[in-house]
């Protein structure tokens, strides 16, 4: 960090690896709030390299040449950059050059997800070794301070779960779908056409995304090493309109969940479209929103709301732990580094140790003893039934029947689906799908 007179703000020097849409973000501030900023922080940024993939590229923003460079290694390895700010996702070469910056002495900042999820360990390690500070609060839920609320504001708090709405893409196609009862792929096409969704959209839709970002806020929540490979994953390409239809009838919003709770035995890390009742608060989040809603023992429930991606919420999220880190690191009274958190490994659970409620759509034949084959079935397995509810009937067309259960044991469920599936009555695959309350 460089000092000027003692009148004078401390300047800190910055490296800027990646100038898509979040970095241009954080550009544009840093180009027009500069004084600003000084002014709220006594510190003066300054943006010393920007990496990038073509110098010669057309951007929405206009940057000097002289910034611009090609070897992003040779920024994270500048002895005059004191931050390192990494935004261009994946795994590598992010992960080279975010270790290459800590070792040579660099903070770092990012909002790689993906990198966090499937090598944080190994990150959070190095930065630890050096005495170093990473700040990811742009890694989940863009503008939504909820990375720092888990490391700071929540500290004193035992939390024992949590659920959050942390992909838009997602959120807006289920609002469509609720809203106007489209099928998936034109919802996907209204998304991707309005810039929601990527052309490629499997990251999203399947539910990668937010699995990434369950994993960060998991170490976080319950102060654990997490593996990403043991978080069980299901998207909503395969949801069907009329189960959204059923669902509301019933009184329930259905949402992509990414789902963190704490037992005596472990974890459960799951993402999967999720059943929740009309009164819930996440139930009523929409459009391309996030939310996570976290229940802890001493400041009760907490909910996190805001817009979960885009230029301007994630560039401002990046900007909030540039600020933080140097501010600590000019103020003299505290190390920028963190203090070094005591984590465990919790053992993860398998899938078919959850214990929830379930809603179940069967295709069957409009026949006698259908209805009480499956009935039997699912008694035989511990499984009770909560409600029933038979569609109309057909006379050449198998009838959907809507089943909610109490809690019960996956493995119970997925055991007694085996049997239902296989029998004569039922048309097709058990459409199955979890509830929370």
């Amino acid at each position: 960090m460089k000092k000027s007179m003692d009148s004078q703000p401390q300047e800190v020097r910055l490296g800027l690896v990646g100038l898509g849409t979040v970095g241009s973000g954080v550009f544009e501030i840093l180009k027009n709030q500069a004084v600003s900023l000084e002014k709220k922080t006594g510190v003066r940024l300054i943006l010393q390299k920007i990496a990038v993939r073509s110098v010669s590229k057309k951007r929405a923003v206009s940057v000097p040449k002289a910034l611009l460079t090609t070897d992003a290694m040779s920024v994270a390895l500048d002895p005059r950059v004191d931050i390192l700010i990494e935004l261009i996702g994946g795994i590598r070469p992010a992960k080279e050059i975010i270790l290459k910056a800590l070792s040579s002495g660099k903070h770092v900042v990012t909002a790689n997800k993906a990198l966090l999820a499937e090598a944080g360990e190994e990150i959070f390690t190095a930065a630890d070794a050096n005495n170093r500070k990473i700040g990811f609060e742009a890694s989940v839920c863009g503008g939504i301070p909820i990375i720092k609320s888990l490391r700071e504001g929540l500290v004193s708090n035992d939390i024992s779960q949590f659920l959050g709405i942390v992909n838009g893409t997602c959120n807006y196609i289920l609002t469509r779908m609720s809203q106007e009862g489209c099928d998936f792929k034109t919802a996907l096409v209204e998304a991707q056409a309005k810039g929601y969704a990527e052309e490629n959209p499997a990251l999203d839709v399947d539910g990668v995304d937010s699995a990434h970002k369950l994993a960060v806020l998991a170490r976080l929540a319950f102060r654990s090493a997490i593996s990403f490979k043991k978080i069980y994953v299901e998207g909503i390409r395969g949801l069907r309109r009329e189960d959204i239809g059923y669902a509301q009838e019933l009184g329930y919003a259905i949402k992509l969940l990414a789902v963190g709770k704490k037992h005596p035995k472990g974890l459960e890390l799951r993402v999967h479209p999720t059943l929740l009742p009309n009164g819930h608060p996440l139930a009523g989040v929409r459009g391309v929103y996030n939310a996570v809603f976290i229940h802890a023992d001493q400041a009760g429930d907490q909910l996190f709301y805001g817009r979960g991606a885009g230029k301007k919420p994630t560039a401002s999220a990046v900007m909030s732990d540039v600020l933080d880190i140097a501010r600590r690191n000019v103020s003299g009274s505290q190390r920028a580094k963190a203090p070094r958190l005591n984590f465990d490994n919790k053992k993860v659970l398998g899938i078919e140790e959850t214990i929830s409620k379930y809603y179940l759509r069967f295709q069957v034949a409009d026949k006698p003893g259908v209805l009480g084959m499956i009935a039997k079935t699912l008694g035989q397995n511990e499984i009770s039934i909560l409600s029933v509810n038979q569609k109309e009937s057909h006379a050449t067309k198998s009838v959907p029947v809507i089943i909610l259960t109490y809690a019960a044991a996956e493995k119970n469920i997925r055991k007694a689906l085996k049997v239902i599936d296989a029998s004569r009555g039922v048309s097709e695959k058990t459409i199955m799908m979890r509830v929370e309350s």
